[in-house]
């Protein structure tokens, strides 16, 4: 059975809830999956204001964390982090960072990767945070398998880079049906041809 691992970074629970949904796509293609948040790296304190990422930090304190034998154990990856000023988010940069020594061993090559992220706005900077994380991928021997435009969902979401969820505007803590389908179709092209890679 193709094993995937879903590991994300999330501040306000839109992450959260696009990984819950790719693990469910996931193994409805027949995967095994891990879904694992990266620990929050903030004090809690510095975000009390804020509802949204209290709630999420409180839903998921509790929940496994990610650590690098994710990656190890899965055939492939989908990694997910909030666009951050065009990049990655520092939680998730940090948890990157960590990686130096699977990489040194060759642990995190030969892998199927992709990946998903989520700004507040349209033109937020998501193409450039998916090509970003992309780029380190590439430096760990990783196989990159983006959705392209391999289905008529990727025309309605206009990501054919990963999976783009906008936060802003109405019902902004909701996924649209878009959202939803494009991630459906992301996780069944990543276990699709990480089981051909198997063959």
């Amino acid at each position: 059975m193709t094993k995937l691992a879903i590991i994300y970074y999330s501040a306000t629970g839109h992450g959260t809830k696009m990984a819950q949904r790719l693990g469910q796509a996931g193994e409805a293609a027949g995967a095994e999956v891990r879904v694992r948040h990266i620990a929050e790296t903030r004090d809690p304190a510095t975000f009390a204001e804020n509802p949204a990422w209290t709630g999420n930090y409180e839903a998921t304190k509790d929940l496994p964390a990610a650590t690098g034998e994710d990656i190890v154990w899965a055939d492939a990856v989908i990694l997910g982090s909030p666009t951050r000023f065009g990049n990655t988010a520092g939680p998730f940069q940090t948890f990157i960072d960590t990686l130096g020594g699977l990489w040194a061993q060759g642990k995190l090559s030969n892998k199927v990767y992709a990946a998903y992220t989520s700004s507040q706005t349209a033109h937020g900077g998501q193409e450039t945070t998916l090509l970003r994380l992309y780029v380190s991928l590439m430096h760990w021997g990783g196989i990159l398998v983006p959705p392209g435009y391999t289905d008529p969902i990727k025309f309605a979401d206009g990501n054919p880079y990963g999976v783009g969820h906008i936060t802003g505007g109405h019902n902004r803590d909701e996924l649209s049906e878009t959202t939803l389908a494009a991630l459906d179709h992301m996780a069944t092209r990543v276990v699709t041809v990480a089981k051909k890679l198997a063959d």
